[in-house]
């Protein structure tokens, strides 16, 4: 009888253990989590091969009102633009599974941006939800930043109000702004970590 008790608590253990592992966090001044995966235009994106340099990585779902906010405003196009132009990497990342809402396929994804103007160095498809997963990736949009040494330096929201209203975004403190300048000029991030907002990651 103690026998079976025991096997049962270690298997309830085994089973918590396993669904931390799955729905891991990425740590601020920590290395990021390594990942290699399928671009929208069908090329590889592995993280490893932007080590030098600054990386944006930009949870995204087109169908979010939140997402909709800061593409339709012109907000994230223009992060984007800015920091491309300063040698920053910016990946968007899909996690949106088959089915679910924001899930597209390479082609789409391209059309999208095109339609946006958004211009981030590429945009990675995470159909499976693993890259999301390891980040702990929980809302779109969802900022995470490294640095060129390859450590996580912040995660959080995009800016410091909650809603999908556009006229928000001028009156917003951006997180994302603040951490670049930050970085460039050789300083710790003063907001490293922060609430992340809007729609929840569409995992399967």
């Amino acid at each position: 009888m103690l026998h079976k008790k025991l096997t049962r608590t270690l298997l309830g253990l085994t089973l918590v253990m396993s669904s931390l592992a799955v729905f891991a966090t990425a740590n601020v001044d920590q290395p990021a989590p390594a990942f290699s995966a399928t671009g929208a235009d069908g090329k590889t994106v592995s993280l490893d091969s932007y080590r030098g340099k600054t990386v944006v990585l930009e949870w995204t779902n087109a169908d979010c009102p939140f997402v909709k906010k800061h593409y339709e405003s012109g907000n994230i196009p223009k992060l984007q633009q800015e920091a491309t132009a300063k040698g920053v990497v910016w990946l968007q990342v899909i996690s949106s599974a088959p089915g679910k809402q924001g899930y597209v396929e390479g082609p789409a994804a391209i059309q999208l941006n095109k339609y946006r103007n958004a211009q981030p160095t590429a945009t990675v498809l995470d159909a499976d939800g693993k890259i999301g997963k390891l980040y702990g990736a929980q809302t779109t949009p969802h900022i995470f930043i490294v640095n060129a040494q390859g450590q996580l330096v912040y995660k959080g929201g995009i800016d410091s109000i909650p809603s999908a209203d556009k006229a928000d975004i001028a009156k917003a403190d951006n997180y994302v702004v603040a951490a670049l300048g930050d970085i460039a000029a050789g300083r710790k991030i003063a907001n490293s970590s922060t609430k992340p907002y809007g729609c929840s990651v569409k995992y399967d």
